[in-house]
């Protein structure tokens, strides 16, 4: 995920790449970032934090109370600190870095990586009006971005956080129908993913009800109504929306076992 943040901050030039240091414990993957991107690295936290504007926690839930111990962040206010661990609430953030920590939590999603990705966000006590348009600016170099009340994230991780490991079973599905009926593989994948590339801008670009598109390609008597009639036996909505209730659930499960553990989450999976 810092990767696609990086690359996206760059092509939309929103910074120059000598503002960017990225730091790591893998040495290997410093000098990825240094090759890739032509950005300042660094094995030191500390160092490369102080004097940042915006901090970056781009990190695994479970290492995060490490990452605190060897931050010594400044307490001045017009710093900005945006954390994009699963699971981990602002007021823990703040509590592990100093009181004043100004913190915006972001849910981003995989398809960032290509610059399609969807982030929601919620902002923290004290993060002003300029620094949130920072925050905002930061995912939206990687695509749609959505504003929630931290209670929502768990909602979200549910929905988009996941949602890619929906569609691309979807795909696959949808693929493997295809060579059921005699299409290659290799066609079969383009004109499923394809599809839903196609299928998820016409939603987005005319603002239409889903519904009310799905309706627009079925043809009375025809072929798409009979196999809307088939997905609709198999109880396609219903399982959907009954696979991002339990995601959500279990967000919620896995951060009420950190409450009580004390920890952070164990799993950054979602």
């Amino acid at each position: 995920m810092a990767e696609a943040i990086v690359s996206g901050l760059l092509k939309k030039r929103l910074v120059n790449a000598a503002q960017i240091c990225a730091t790591d414990v893998d040495s290997k993957r410093l000098a990825h970032f240094r090759k890739t991107f032509k950005i300042r690295v660094s094995d030191d936290n500390r160092k490369s934090a102080t004097s940042s504007d915006l901090v970056l926690l781009a990190v695994k839930p479970q290492v995060m109370s490490e990452v605190f111990s060897g931050l010594d962040l400044s307490r001045n206010a017009r710093q900005l600190i945006i954390t994009v661990a699963a699971g981990v609430p602002i007021a823990a953030i703040i509590s592990g870095l100093h009181p004043r920590a100004r913190v915006v939590r972001a849910m981003p999603n995989t398809p960032a990586v290509v610059l399609e990705g969807v982030t929601a966000l919620a902002r923290g006590p004290g993060v002003t009006a300029e620094q949130f348009t920072m925050a905002r600016a930061v995912f939206e170099a990687m695509g749609q971005v959505v504003v929630v009340d931290e209670s929502h994230l768990d909602a979200v991780t549910g929905l988009s956080g996941g949602g890619p490991a929906y569609v691309y079973l979807f795909i696959e599905a949808l693929a493997d129908g295809g060579v059921k009926m005699g299409l290659s593989r290799a066609h079969a994948q383009l004109l499923a993913a394809q599809t839903v590339l196609g299928a998820a801008k016409m939603v987005l670009e005319t603002k239409a009800h889903p519904g009310a598109l799905k309706d627009q390609v079925a043809s009375a008597g025809g072929t798409t109504i009979a196999g809307l009639h088939r997905l609709e036996e198999g109880r396609l909505r219903g399982t959907v929306i009954d696979a991002v209730e339990s995601a959500t659930l279990r967000c919620q499960e896995l951060r009420q076992q950190a409450i009580v553990s004390g920890k952070s989450p164990a799993t950054h999976r979602r």
